[in-house]
């Protein structure tokens, strides 16, 4: 008997001495380094959330920085714009002097341009986009990307026109004569170089016409044909001219 219970007791005391080994936790660094390796096999969603675990940790500052300039990265690498803009622009808020400025400013703007929306939608982004660009050209007018900056700038600028251009047809379709020429006339004002100024004219001509203001009508066809000698435009302002006067 004294056998047997000998027999049952020593597992139990054995297993009562074990201890239970409690792995150590991952450092920062440990997850820096394995939000590097997702990244690049292109595991955006894992590489952001082992960097977001080196964000949240407080562990270094210059760390925390690291992550967060590289979760930016990763969404706007995985075309998340909106995500990638919002982690941008946090970015900017919390370090507005670090030495990758311009680069974060591009991608804010390349993000923001990238949901950017047909012209007969809301422009937010575009305006967005533009503004970023704006502020690209102005703090950083030497970089090696100012040039297609610059080109980026104007699609906006255009893009931001068209939907004048829009609203500005859309007034004058529902009869808002005054409506019309206001926005057509912020259009020249704000978008000088844009591209379809003849489409703009001719708009802008007939809306004066239908509010009876015949001397502001001339001047807006005249500069269609002095600008635009070759517009598919002339031939029926021309008809609107002789059938109003």
């Amino acid at each position: 008997m004294k056998r047997l219970l000998l027999t049952l007791l020593i597992p139990l005391l054995a297993a009562a001495c074990t201890s239970t080994v409690v792995p150590q936790p991952k450092s920062a660094e440990s997850y820096l380094q394995e939000g590097e390796n997702f990244f690049e096999r292109g595991l955006y969603d894992d590489a952001i959330g082992a960097w977001e675990k080196v964000r949240d940790s407080y562990y270094s500052p210059e760390l925390n920085v690291i992550a967060e300039l590289k979760i930016a990265e990763a969404y706007y690498l995985d075309e998340r714009y909106a995500e990638a803009a919002a982690a941008y622009e946090d970015f900017l808020k919390q370090h507005p002097d670090h030495e990758k400025t311009s680069r974060v400013l591009y991608e804010l703007g390349m993000s923001y341009y990238n949901q950017r929306l047909s012209a007969d939608r809301d422009q937010g982004a575009t305006r967005n986009a533009l503004s970023t660009f704006e502020s690209f050209l102005q703090q950083f007018p030497q970089d090696p990307k100012a040039e297609g900056v610059q080109v980026m700038a104007d699609r906006c600028r255009d893009l931001l026109a068209d939907h004048e251009l829009y609203v500005g047809r859309f007034y004058y379709r529902t009869k808002k004569y005054a409506a019309a020429s206001s926005r057509l006339e912020g259009l020249f004002k704000r978008y000088p170089n844009y591209f379809h100024r003849d489409e703009a004219y001719y708009y802008l001509g007939q809306a004066y016409l239908m509010k009876e203001d015949r001397t502001r009508a001339a001047q807006a066809f005249n500069e269609l044909y002095r600008e635009f000698p070759n517009s598919e435009f002339i031939l029926p302002a021309q008809k609107l001219l002789e059938k109003r006067y």
